[in-house]
């Protein structure tokens, strides 16, 4: 099942902030080399030191964009082989001009370093720490390299080298550490999806024990009426005829008990339903809230309820990825009213009432809105309401944060101790 258009921009959102912490940590990194590389360049600028900081700067412009690759989480693999060369290239290039470049010796590496660690975790564990130690043993040679031809290790010192070293050793553990905690949150909504997808099978397999119930008892009766009068036909024609007209009755009240099931008609306890809904949206991570006085004593109007916060609860499960629901029953005027509100706003109903739609909502969006959600589930409650003179109104808040179901149904006698919050 696809993730909920909720709980995608949710797992969006935090790669977002994953990313930016990323790219945050890198222009830093790079913004302190070029610093040390204008300082450098303040007693005039060397074609050498003006080629490493044009190559430093590609090498920014790259590692930016190839940080988005990380969203693959450690290990999970390189992207297209043009990206990882052009990350290369560049801080490659800024090593062997920095071998050369006054000022250029320890600072030229830099690059080559982030751009390993970012390609590094990509890769697969063992490979991945053997490219880091080897990135490492690379970076530490460069200034004796460079010592070598002639510029020496000096030509990289600063003030601010230390720090710069101190935070370049840091940035794999870095890398690696932000990474693992998006792979967590993209672990933790699959879990909550598929609790979700959980919770609608239980619902599902419910109502199919409900059907096999009625069906299951009712089609044996009718097979063995059905022999019955097939080897009673050419025996006794009337006791064959008594008995197809019991089958005709039984097949009758099958498919009655059948419709009443669907339409779900069938007494079903409130308060039960309730503690079901509050149990189910738990378990599939929402935090659900029950204010519930008194119940009702009419039979026909708890029915009628309890089949409202059944669908209303299975919509959430499936349509949204709601974090908080809340259900609200309570009488007054000899009518009883029961809203369920939840802040899976990206859940649409087949039909926004007037008095819930947002502000300037036009009835062109309103019809969009209804097509967008498939089935009927909104529209037999509201037949189910109607038929005992209630209503229900569907659709986001004016505020456009949460969504609301509301059902009020008359009432003409008291009601009985309720279920507490």
């Amino acid at each position: 099942m696809a993730p909920p258009r909720d709980s995608a921009r949710g797992v969006h959102a935090t790669w977002l902030y994953t990313l930016s912490s990323i790219v945050f940590v890198l222009i830093l990194l790079d913004g302190f080399l070029l610093l040390a590389l204008a300082e450098a360049m303040a007693d005039g600028a060397d074609p050498a030191t003006v080629a490493l900081v044009v190559a430093v700067l590609l090498s920014v412009v790259v590692q930016v964009r190839y940080a988005w690759f990380l969203r693959v989480g450690r290990g999970g693999g390189l992207p297209a082989t043009g990206w990882t060369v052009a990350l290369l290239a560049p801080a490659g290039a800024a090593w062997v001009i920095g071998l050369i470049a006054p000022g250029g010796s320890l600072l030229g590496a830099l690059p080559l370093w982030v751009a390993i660690c970012l390609v590094a975790a990509l890769l697969p564990k063992s490979a991945r720490w053997a490219l880091i130690v080897g990135g490492a043993a690379l970076t530490a040679c460069h200034p004796l390299l460079a010592g070598v031809i002639g510029r020496g290790v000096e030509a990289g010192a600063g003030p601010g080298a230390g720090v710069l070293l101190f935070y370049s050793a840091l940035l794999p553990f870095m890398v690696l550490t932000s990474l693992w905690w998006w792979q967590i949150v993209v672990e933790l909504d699959r879990h909550r999806r598929a609790a979700a997808e959980l919770a609608v099978a239980q619902e599902r397999l419910r109502f199919a024990s409900d059907l096999h119930d009625i069906q299951g008892h009712h089609l044996q009766v009718i097979s063995l009426k059905s022999e019955l009068a097939e080897r009673l036909l050419s025996i006794d024609p009337d006791a064959a005829r008594e008995h197809v007209h019991e089958t005709r009755l039984i097949a009758k009240q099958a498919l009655e008990e059948t419709r009443r099931l669907v339409a779900g008609y069938r007494e079903v306890a409130l308060d039960d339903e309730l503690e079901n809904a509050r149990e189910v949206l738990a378990a599939a991570g929402a935090r659900c809230e029950l204010h519930v006085g008194d119940l009702p004593t009419d039979a026909a109007t708890r029915t009628v309820l309890a089949s409202v916060v059944r669908e209303a609860t299975t919509n959430i499960l499936r349509h949204s990825e709601a974090s908080h629901v809340r259900f609200a029953l309570a009488a007054a005027d000899d009518r009883v009213t029961l809203e369920i509100e939840n802040d899976g706003v990206a859940d649409p109903a087949p039909d926004l009432a007037p008095d819930l739609a947002p502000d300037g909502a036009t009835a062109e969006a309103v019809t969009d809105a209804a097509r967008r959600v498939p089935g009927s589930g909104l529209a037999g409650l509201r037949e189910r309401l109607a038929a005992v003179g209630g209503r229900l109104d569907a659709g986001p808040l004016a505020t456009g944060e949460r969504f609301v179901l509301r059902a009020t149904v008359p009432v003409a006698v008291g009601a009985t101790a309720g279920v507490g919050e």
